[in-house]
């Protein structure tokens, strides 16, 4: 636990340094950066006058690159380990060398092929050493304090069995008990196999806390970032069923940045199972990653007050609601009028035979097409020319299965879509995001329009006051169970309650500068730096957004941005000066940490320009490619600390005081 000078230092008012552990490049990093390298970033920060190291998610990701799809939510990633740091590892240079050669060339790391390679060797050291290994009481020790051991190591061995299959694909043991577990650790064929990944995991733990011992000793703070979500192809949602509701994808509503909201494939939480069990996993996943952290980042805080939960059977996250939230009901809605007719006109998608000979058919079908696609997916409604869809289509997966052309099934997914209320259970109902569009709602009158935006808004506020209960509740177990500071990502589509309960708990929200403006005004100006809370902390961008020098370029209105800070006659192209003056203001905030993506602190110097700023993102949310998550630093830690001017204007940024309510000028 964080000791009592530590605590004090969270409470101070820093500046920090944003980084993936991957991205950095030690003086001896093989391909992609390792815990031990984040000693000699430390000691570059604690030159420039930083204060906070805050990290991505570091938990195990298999073959997966994304930090934020962990197959664990307490194992390490593999492929932070510095191999040559193990005793085990002497004889072994010569190939530590070989995969060094082969990778560290590469302007972004190649995550499959360095993990495999790292994995590869790992297990011709293991094999040569098991003897040496097997006996040592230091990893019999570690396996007995961290019995989460036993389910991943059994979890990955199956997993690679099953060549790498989702272990709902598998052909045994894709439902155990707590007892299964255990015998599958103690049975001796795979005794060997099962110590392997426990040795892995002990000498990362190893690493990791030597790493943090000497960012501690040079004074410095280390954030973590725990995803509030885990993989549904994880050791803990196959190992813990009973605290995960597997019916359900847990995503985002639909926002400007996402119109059809997002839908990201992981189980939501079963919070009765979790509660009855007094928090257990919580609780322990929060007394692993104190070992390494003096604060945390809460992925998503949103959804411990409610979740937006979709059909599995959906892609996208369009038809959603939260969870929990106060229902629409059948007695609601006769309450004000509409029958049993009326009620399913809104409630269910509706298709008029002209859309399908239109859209689906391109005005060309034969009536033999035509009726042979109704008769398998659509059914009539009486002699009416409407059609629904059949009880057997579930969802869009169902839909985009159909053996028709791409401009049919764009018009059905939309049609999935188009009504006002789902029938989530029976008789319960829950508005979509944009009935305000579906064609049920154009029908209504002025004023059933209004009577039903009152019962919506009614059912929305008392879904509201469950949301608070709720955030508060396990907001508090969380803060009660740890010594470290929580630092909220409270991004979205934020509940009244929400800032409240955070400032009541005392746990830092999250102001993303371009983000932070009073969208409800007219021009939706931005809040001024010195309006920004003390419990918050302070960015200009974040791992899912461009960097600020992107954004300057491609995105920001310049001429608001400029006229806000009071400097009209600021760069139209980014360069040093304008790093230094767009930084030098969010430096400024009144916020306790201001924190800064290691990109945007480079930029303050002319050396690290990547030829296309583009190159120099973490991540583009809703792709899928090579490259995300796979930033490197441009050059050597070593060589960076040798930037004089970088340091200077660094060390000039941490000392930046808080912006008070005066005219602003250049």
């Amino acid at each position: 636990m964080a000791n009592k000078t530590e605590k004090s230092q969270t409470e101070k008012r820093l500046v920090g340094a944003v980084v993936p552990v991957g991205a950095l490049r030690g003086k001896d990093s093989v391909g992609v950066g390792e815990f031990l390298d984040l000693v000699e970033f430390a000691a570059l920060c604690k030159d420039m006058g930083i204060g906070l190291i805050q990290l991505l998610p570091v938990n195990d990701t298999g073959y997966e690159s994304s930090p934020y799809s962990a197959l664990s939510a307490f194992a390490l990633n593999p492929i932070y380990i510095k191999i040559a740091e193990m005793r085990e590892a002497a004889g072994f240079e010569a190939r530590i060398n070989k995969i060094r050669t082969k990778f560290d060339g590469s302007e972004r790391f190649p995550y499959q092929d360095l993990i495999k390679a790292k994995i590869a060797l790992l297990r011709e050291i293991f094999t040569k050493k098991s003897g040496e290994i097997e006996k040592s009481n230091g990893l019999k020790n570690w396996i007995d304090a961290n019995q989460w051991i036993k389910e991943y190591a059994v979890f990955r061995r199956l997993k690679e069995l099953n060549e790498l299959r989702a272990w709902k694909e598998w052909k045994s043991f894709n439902t155990v008990s707590k007892k299964d577990i255990e015998t599958l650790w103690n049975d001796s064929k795979f005794a060997s196999e099962h110590l392997f990944w426990a040795w892995v995991q002990f000498n990362l733990d190893a690493q990791f806390l030597k790493a943090k011992e000497k960012i501690q000793g040079l004074g410095l703070l280390l954030e973590g970032d725990l995803p509030i979500l885990i993989n549904e192809d994880s050791a803990d949602v196959w190992a813990h069923p009973e605290f995960f509701n597997n019916h359900f994808s847990a995503g985002a509503p639909p926002d400007m940045y996402s119109p059809e909201g997002q839908n990201w494939g992981f189980p939501i939480y079963n919070w009765d199972a979790l509660a009855q069990d007094d928090y257990s996993w919580w609780k322990q996943r929060l007394v692993c990653a104190e070992k390494y952290f003096d604060a945390y980042r809460i992925d998503h805080v949103l959804g411990f007050f409610r979740i937006w939960a979709a059909s599995r059977a959906n892609n996208t996250g369009l038809l959603g609601r939260f969870i929990p939230s106060v229902p629409i009901n059948q007695s609601d809605l006769r309450e004000l009028g509409f029958d049993e007719g009326r009620i399913r006109w809104m409630s269910l998608p509706h298709i008029p035979t002209r859309d399908l000979e239109e859209f689906v058919f391109n005005g060309s079908a034969n009536k033999d097409d035509l009726s042979a696609f109704c008769e398998s997916a659509l059914e009539r409604i009486g002699n009416e020319e409407l059609w629904l869809f059949k009880k057997t289509i579930t969802g869009e997966k169902d839909i985009e299965s159909f053996k028709i052309n791409e401009t049919g099934k764009k018009y059905l997914l939309r049609a999935w879509n188009n009504r006002i209320f789902e029938e989530y259970d029976k008789e319960n109902y829950s508005p979509l995001w944009y009935y305000h569009d579906s064609r049920a709602w154009g029908s209504l009158s002025e004023q059933e329009k209004k009577e039903l935006e009152a019962l919506i808004e009614r059912k929305h506020l008392e879904s509201e006051k469950k949301w608070k209960t709720e955030g508060e509740k396990i907001l508090s177990v969380l803060k009660e169970s740890s010594e470290m500071l929580p630092c909220a990502e409270d991004l979205g589509e934020v509940p009244e309650c929400v800032p409240a309960v955070l400032s009541a708990l005392k746990i830092l929200g999250l102001r993303v500068v371009r983000w932070t403006r009073r969208w409800d005004e007219p021009g939706s100006p931005y809040v001024p730096f010195f309006d920004y809370p003390e419990l918050s902390v302070c960015t200009p961008a974040v791992h899912d957004s461009s960097t600020v020098r992107e954004w300057w370029d491609k995105e920001a209105d310049q001429d608001l941005f400029a006229s806000f800070t009071g400097c009209p006659t600021l760069s139209k192209i980014y360069n040093p000066g304008t790093a230094w003056y767009i930084l030098k203001h969010a430096a400024s905030a009144a916020s306790r940490f201001r924190v800064f993506q290691i990109q945007d602190l480079l930029h303050l110097s002319p050396k690290w320009y990547a030829k296309d700023s583009a190159s120099e993102r973490i991540n583009v949310p809703g792709t899928t490619n090579d490259f995300n998550w796979t930033y490197r630093l441009p050059e050597k830690i070593s060589e960076i600390a040798k930037d004089d001017e970088l340091i200077r204007r660094v060390q000039e940024l941490c000392a930046v005081k808080p912006e008070v309510n005066t005219k602003k000028t250049c």
